[in-house]
């Protein structure tokens, strides 16, 4: 049974009937899905692994949102004033993430927020390098780094 595939003909169903085929009506329609989904079939085994799944998504998306507007802000700002704050760099991150799908996900999260780069994995799959435009304290860059990575294999394991 594919929960998501499930919940996501849900969501299209309400909004159908609902005559709301829109962001608003299709996110409703998903969480009252979810809602359906859980109470009806929640003995089955997907369904248990999906319920933890979706909050999860949702925390991911939430923190993401405040990673990408933070990240725009500081570049703005860096790119309006006439001081510089870059201080570029390249870090080596070593990855807890394993599968092909949870790298991909980790290197374009990181690719998408304003300010770092994915630029490659090793042979091993054990590192990822990042270039980022601010590198004032490494540490503080790593830990941000592993909280998103955090994030993000909870989502999908």
């Amino acid at each position: 049974m594919n929960v998501l595939l499930s919940n996501l003909v849900l969501a299209l169903i309400w909004a159908a009937l609902t005559d709301t085929m829109n962001a608003g009506g299709l996110v409703i329609g998903f969480f009252i899905g979810y809602l359906v989904l859980v109470l009806v079939f929640r003995q089955h085994p997907d369904v248990r692994q999906y319920r933890l799944r979706v909050p999860r998504m949702f925390s991911f998306v939430v923190f993401f949102t405040k990673e990408l507007i933070m990240a725009n802000l500081k570049v703005a700002y860096d790119v309006l004033t006439p001081i510089h704050l870059m201080k570029p760099g390249v870090i080596a991150m070593p990855l807890r993430a394993e599968s092909d799908l949870e790298i991909t996900m980790l290197a374009n999260a990181i690719s998408l927020t304003p300010g770092s780069l994915s630029l490659d994995v090793s042979s091993d799959r054990k590192v990822l390098y990042v270039h980022v435009m601010y590198l004032h304290n490494e540490e503080d860059v790593m830990n941000e780094l592993k909280r998103m990575e955090t994030k993000i294999l909870r989502v999908m394991r």
